[in-house]
């Protein structure tokens, strides 16, 4: 396996750099290589890696939620207030009812089963967009107004609601008892339980690093050990309570970046460097889950049925940014911000599929519904990943505060 990895490191360096020389995102290319090297491609990849890609997947996306944690500053969270709480459902919502109500007409699903499908398309990729937001606060590029923060903060809570919702519409599918009000009322909870925890493992944390004043690798280590430790007792810790281990993730980072920026910036160095690694797994195996065979039979009607729902959230998403200050290109930007969908819907999209196996049911509807979300990932995560580089660069103003603030630009000054 480790050959395995190392191959797939080295390969996943050059085509980084080629995209990169062509203006695209490195992330694209490492899509690409994942989709090339994967099961449903020419198939090279080590069948060991495959076997622990989920274990590789999920640390990597530690890494990337725990920088976004260390990034998200009080000052930036107060700019967007009570409009991230809006952009963390409202776009999600109208996703999931664009689709429910287009896709009977184009597809053969019914609306229970538009439902379905909306609830998985609905899903934002963190994977894509989390690393983009924090590229972009480390430039200093919208931080005046938050907007990269903005965007994290909504993207985070998003993927919550659609997983809910998902759960709920296929509980109601198969038969089972659920109600949908109920589940609905888990997700606050979820978070709020999500941030609590986050608040006190990172305070433990700060008084801990305080008091021994561990060397910076010492403390990243300590805290991707409690990080994996809190994902592992989510299943746990929810037959007491909903909860959000994800968002505890970001609550840690946040709360020692507040009570000692110093070390925040420090470990949000070192976190860089490791995801300068993480990455490379993370995008190729979000890749090698793409099966090229089904994306191809949800065909035209699919990409439709994509579409129009993309049009739905985008229109949720201007909702959200009225009267919020932001410019024309500024809310374009926020937009695009919301398209990419990736890691959730690879994770997800055959749910549907397995409880109709597991209740004998027609499984066609579930097929399809796999299908679509596949497509999607083919469609929205390189044009996704453009677009939020491309207007990220030529929408959003630069803050030369919030630049010479910036970890990144720290890290530099401190090298010096």
């Amino acid at each position: 396996m480790l050959m395995g990895i190392a191959e797939l490191v080295l390969v996943g360096l050059i085509f980084d750099w080629l995209f990169r020389k062509m203006k695209f995102p490195g992330l694209i290319g490492l899509l690409f290589l994942g989709i090339l090297v994967g099961p449903y491609v020419f198939n090279l990849l080590n069948n060991e890696i495959q076997m622990v890609s989920h274990e590789l997947r999920l640390l990597a996306l530690i890494v990337i939620l725990l920088r976004a944690g260390f990034e998200m500053s009080r000052e930036s969270l107060e700019k967007v207030g009570a409009r991230a709480v809006l952009m963390s459902f409202i776009p999600c919502i109208c996703e999931i009812a664009t689709v429910t109500f287009t896709a009977p007409l184009v597809l053969p699903v019914t609306r229970l089963e538009a439902a379905m499908l909306g609830s998985i398309l609905a899903a934002v990729s963190p994977a894509v967009v989390v690393p983009l937001m924090i590229q972009l606060i480390e430039e200093g590029r919208g931080a005046q107004k938050g907007i990269p923060t903005l965007v994290l903060a909504g993207a985070s809570v998003d993927d919550a609601v659609a997983i809910v919702l998902c759960s709920s519409f296929v509980a109601l599918y198969t038969g089972e008892s659920v109600k949908l009000l109920s589940s609905l009322m888990t997700i606050p909870l979820a978070i709020l339980a999500g941030i609590a925890a986050g608040l006190l493992f990172g305070l433990a944390l700060y008084h801990v690093f305080k008091k021994f004043n561990p060397r910076a690798t010492k403390r990243v280590l300590i805290i991707l050990g409690i990080a994996i430790l809190l994902l592992k007792l989510q299943s746990h810790i929810e037959l007491v309570i909903p909860f959000s281990a994800l968002i505890s993730l970001m609550a840690i980072g946040f709360i020692i970046l507040e009570k000692d920026e110093h070390v925040a910036h420090e470990i949000s160095s070192k976190l860089g460097k490791i995801w300068v690694f993480a990455q490379l797994l993370l995008f190729t195996l979000v890749g090698a889950k793409v099966n090229i065979p089904v994306a191809v039979n949800a065909g035209l009607g699919g990409m439709l049925v994509i579409f129009t729902g993309l049009l739905g959230r985008s229109c949720g998403v201007q909702i959200c940014l009225i009267r919020s200050g932001l410019t024309v290109r500024e809310k374009i930007f926020v937009v695009f911000a919301y398209l990419p969908k990736a890691t959730v819907q690879a994770a997800i999209g055959g749910v549907p599929l397995a409880a109709m196996l597991a209740k004998g049911m027609n499984t066609q509807p579930g097929e399809l519904i796999l299908a679509v979300a596949v497509l999607s990932i083919l469609i929205t995560a390189p044009i996704g990943a453009y677009l939020i580089s491309w207007s990220g660069r030529r929408f959003l103003t630069i803050s030369a505060r919030s630049a010479d603030e910036s970890p990144a630009m720290r890290a530099a000054l401190e090298s010096e």
